[in-house]
This record gives structure tokens, sequence and C-alpha cells, in this order.
């Protein structure tokens, strides 16, 4: 059985139509830019597809991005590297700061962005941010990841997890993450109410 090869004018109405063709595609089509962004406007993970050189294209990664909030895994180091993409990367789900530079995972505003998504993503953030107070308090105001059972406060700095307000922040929304601050705090009588008041510890 011979099989009928796609063509570039198939591949395009294809797309335009929202059929994923971008795996099938010969590899001088899928070379083809207006295929790849045809493509990724329909379905963003069609970028994983894609040829190394449009995987790098800003163009090509934004409209994936902007499609269904895919993450920048697939992308290019130097796309991973670039600030508003990372911004609007973390803004579909703050867990893709995984994905992100080291230099912008040490960046406050892509941090603060992630981290008021996930609270969880402080774990993916530099040592620095891990150790930032107001970072840390807005990670900790959301609690036990759904999907990790984590809770952000087992993710900062050591001196943070003995920060009072910081404690109580955490238990107020979790009495849980009373096992995650300091020694000396589990003592504080203020903090152990406030997580009673909440989980009846």
């Amino acid at each position: 059985v011979q099989c009928k090869k796609i063509g570039r004018a198939e591949v395009l109405e294809a797309a335009q139509q929202s059929n994923n063709a971008a795996p099938h595609t010969s590899g001088e089509l899928r070379s083809d830019r207006e295929v790849a962004l045809e493509s990724v406007r329909q379905k963003g993970h069609s970028l994983w597809y894609a040829p190394k050189r449009f995987r790098g294209d800003r163009e090509v990664a934004l409209e994936a991005l902007r499609q269904d909030g895919l993450n920048l895994e697939c992308a290019s180091e130097e796309l991973r590297s670039d600030r508003a993409l990372t911004l609007e990367d973390v803004r579909h789900n703050g867990r893709w700061l995984m994905y992100a530079s080291e230099r912008l995972r040490g960046d406050r505003e892509v941090v603060l962005e992630a981290v008021r998504r996930c609270g969880v993503a402080l774990k993916y953030a530099s040592a620095e941010m891990r150790a930032d107070r107001g970072v840390v308090l807005e990670a900790v105001r959301l609690g036990i990841d759904d999907v990790t059972g984590e809770h952000a406060l087992q993710h900062a700095s050591e001196e943070l997890r003995g920060d009072r307000e910081v404690a109580l922040e955490a238990v107020r929304d979790h009495g849980l993450a009373l096992k995650y601050i300091s020694e000396e705090l589990r003592g504080d009588r203020g903090v152990a109410l406030e997580a009673v008041r909440q989980d009846g510890l």
C-alpha cells in the first residue's frame, strides 16, 4: 500500500482546521515557517514537532503559549532565558518556573508571578528567592499543593521557616504546615493555637 504524501497546502488547511498534521508532515514541510506558525496557532503542542530552529523562534513560541499555555520545556535555551516569554509562561501555570533559565529563577517579579499561582513553585526558585520574605509570604498563602501534597513552606529558607509572621501565615491556611516551621516556633503558643483553629490538631 502506497501512502499519499501530505503537501504544503493540505498541511496548512489541516492546521487551520485544528487537525494536528504536524507529526505526519515531511521534514521539508516541517521546516516551513508558515506551516510551523499555523500549526502552533491551532495546537500549541505542535511546537514539540517543530525543527530546532523554530523552537528558538520567538514568534512561534509566543503563538504556542497564547494558544494553549504550552510551557517552555520544548523551547530553546535562549527562549527559556527570555523574560517576557517566561512571565507569560508562569502566568499560565506557576509550576512552569521549573523550565525558566537559572537567571530568571532568581528574578523576583518572575518568581512572584509563579508563586501567586502555585505556591510550591517556590522550590524551583533560586536560593536567594527562597530566602526572600515577601516571596515566601506570597507562596505560603496558597497552602498545600493539590497535585504534589507539598507545602510551599518546606521549600523556604531555614531562616524563614523560623520567622513567626511567615509561620502564622502558613498555619492560617493549613494547620499541618506546623511540621515545616522551626522547632522553636512549634513551641510558640500563638502559632500552635492558630494551627489548631485551622485543622483541630
